[in-house]
């Protein structure tokens, strides 16, 4: 669908690239121009007495973090996006109520105490209401400034007059009251009539209804994802049909990728499939990790995933991390663990089985009771000395061939019992393979770690390079650590003071340099900056953290000179526990295949 987008700039580039990976179309017409304000001087000595900060947008974390260099004190932030924003920018401690302003103040009583200092809400100008959590002292301060665009953006207009819009989202009361009056003003109110509305909440709705929308829809919560969830349950009778009589050209959205189809070989059994299925994927999955040093390095980028690149020259926000969808993941991979760990124990019950059937095989009892009953037959019925030759050869016939049925069961289960373990050791390489990847994704998303760690106890206790790894990624399990993305989004301030540090020395024309770059962002970025300087060094360092290569960004942060120590240690610490991290589960993953290495090399011989 055509889905017109009335956000700010930055916020409606970050929402257009969502809504494109979605196969929609998006029409950016921003109805409003942030304004980031001076901070009042009060504001530091504000900031310093509270004991935590109040977010109610993604701006306000922007504005926060270019009004104060603190990082360290406490966010509450209104919703994930805001929280998301918050920790790109450095913030060390941020919690997200995932929901609207009363989930805030339900957060805010749930977590801090009244006794404990007053609080901060940095917000914009115009807010739909104070927030004011009961028995809390909350000041606010306005950082930035949204300020109302004075005609509809000529993409709206053209869109509008056209007739080439499906949809149409807004995210704040205010915005759909600005979006009414210049619709009105412009003359194209009458053109909603084939547009559905979207609408984050009740109160955004309320100044739509003066427009002849074909529908109004609102999200099932106050949150970016649950606008763009409703945006793709809108009715297919939405979408147009044809193609709009226009002078504009425009391009057709997307296409979305063919799903491969999925073909189910059958034949085997259910033991074969599994077995073959297994040694099929382990077989492809060790050759590509083996070759990973080889690969080129647009192949190796795609492996570990894309860099996020921000559209415009300032930093974009932090990607929305969908945590319910890596839930479900979670849950899925420890249902495939519990599946695989009871073929397991089927096998063993086999086993077991097997080497009980030996004992009491109809084969060897009958030659048990046939000597038996040879052995104890009277001597009186042994009329000569023939007879009893012959008896007795036939007793030691009997008797070897009942050793020989003996040792060809042992043998049986023997076999089996080795094939039993075969299949375990390769269940637990391919377990550890698929929990290293989860951790994987989860040291690029920044997310905690800890529920896919504890997935590997078990398989450790046996295992002593395997408990070794778990115990080394414990400590950074509970918070996680920095994600790519978000080293990249803090190292440009990073760089600014590192580049201030370098340059104030003890003369009065290089202090006054220092104190203007430390100011504003006057130097030279690009992977093609040459030279030992800080300056370079720093260019490259930050080409090297775009292109998602972090230990060569630190190499070359840990190459400046002392003075520039104190503006990196913070992010170096962060780049650090990232590295260290990600060492850890590439040998994790190393291990696993060696182990399936093993276990193939043992099922050949």
């Amino acid at each position: 669908m055509r889905v017109l987008i009335t956000r700010p700039e930055r916020e409606a580039t970050a929402l257009a690239t969502a809504l494109v990976q979605r196969g929609h179309a998006p029409v950016i017409a921003p109805l409003f121009t942030l304004q980031i304000l001076h901070p009042p001087p009060d504001f530091a000595a504000a900031l310093a007495a509270s004991q935590a900060v109040l977010l109610t947008s993604a701006n306000g974390a922007r504005a926060l973090a270019d009004a104060n260099d603190q990082r360290s004190k406490p966010v509450l932030a209104v919703g994930d996006t805001t929280a998301a924003t918050a920790e790109g920018l450095g913030f060390t401690s941020v919690i997200s109520a995932s929901g609207d302003a009363a989930a805030l103040s339900a957060l805010v009583r749930e977590r801090l105490d009244p006794a404990k200092g007053p609080l901060v809400h940095v917000s914009g100008v115009d807010v739909a209401g104070d927030l004011s959590p009961e028995g809390f002292e909350v000041r606010r301060f306005p950082l930035y400034e949204a300020r109302e665009a004075q005609s509809l953006p000529a993409s709206a207009l053209a869109a509008l007059q056209a007739r080439a819009l499906d949809a149409a989202c807004f995210f704040s009361p205010r915005a759909s009251a600005v979006f009414a009056r210049l619709a009105e003003k412009a003359g194209v109110a009458g053109a909603c009539d084939t547009i559905a509305a979207v609408a984050i909440s009740p109160a955004t709705a309320e100044p739509l209804k003066v427009l002849p929308f074909q529908s109004v829809r609102i999200a099932a919560r106050p949150t970016r994802q649950a606008m763009l969830d409703e945006i793709d349950r809108l009715p297919e009778a939405v979408v147009k049909g044809h193609q709009p009589m226009t002078d504009t050209p425009s391009l057709p959205p997307p296409e979305a990728p063919a799903t491969s189809p999925v073909i189910v070989h059958r034949g085997l059994g259910p033991v074969g499939a599994f077995i073959i299925g297994l040694v099929a994927a382990v077989i492809v999955l060790a050759g590509a990790l083996l070759s990973l040093p080889y690969w080129p390095d647009e192949a190796k980028l795609l492996w570990r995933g894309p860099v996020a690149t921000p559209p415009a020259p300032a930093a974009a926000p932090a990607p929305v991390v969908d945590t319910a969808a890596i839930d479900a993941a979670r849950r899925e991979l420890t249902i495939r663990l519990d599946d695989l760990d009871k073929r397991v124990r089927a096998v063993a019950t086999t086993a077991a089985q097997a080497d009980r059937g030996s004992a009491s095989d109809p084969a060897i009892a009958e030659l048990r009771g046939r000597v038996t009953g040879l052995e104890s037959r009277p001597a009186v019925t042994l009329d000569t000395e023939k007879d009893v030759a012959a008896l007795k050869g036939e007793i030691a016939k009997l008797q070897g061939a009942m050793t020989e049925a003996a040792d060809k069961a042992k043998a049986d289960a023997s076999a089996l019992s080795s094939g039993e373990q075969k299949a375990l050791a390769a269940a637990r390489a391919s377990a550890v393979i698929g929990i290293a990847a989860r951790l994987s994704a989860a040291l690029d998303s920044g997310l905690p770690f800890a529920t896919d760690l504890g997935l590997l106890a078990p398989l450790a206790k046996d295992d002593p390079k395997l408990g070794e790894l778990v115990t080394g990624l414990q400590p950074l399990a509970a918070t996680g650590v920095a994600g790519r993305t978000a080293l990249a989004a803090a190292f440009p301030a990073v760089a600014k003071a590192a580049l201030a540090d370098d340059l104030a020395d003890d003369s009065f024309g290089e202090r006054l340099l220092g104190k203007l770059k430390g100011l504003v962002s006057l130097r030279r970025v690009g992977a093609d900056v040459e030279g030992d300087t800080v300056e370079a060094k720093l260019a490259r360092a930050e080409a090297a953290l775009n292109t998602g290569d972090v230990a060569k960004a630190v190499a070359l942060v840990k190459s400046l000179p002392p003075q520039a120590a104190k503006a990196t240690a913070a992010w170096l610490a962060r780049a650090d526990a990232h590295l260290a991290a990600q060492r850890a589960v590439d040998q994790l993953a190393a291990h696993a295949v060696a182990l399936l290495g093993a276990t193939n090399s043992g099922a050949a011989k």
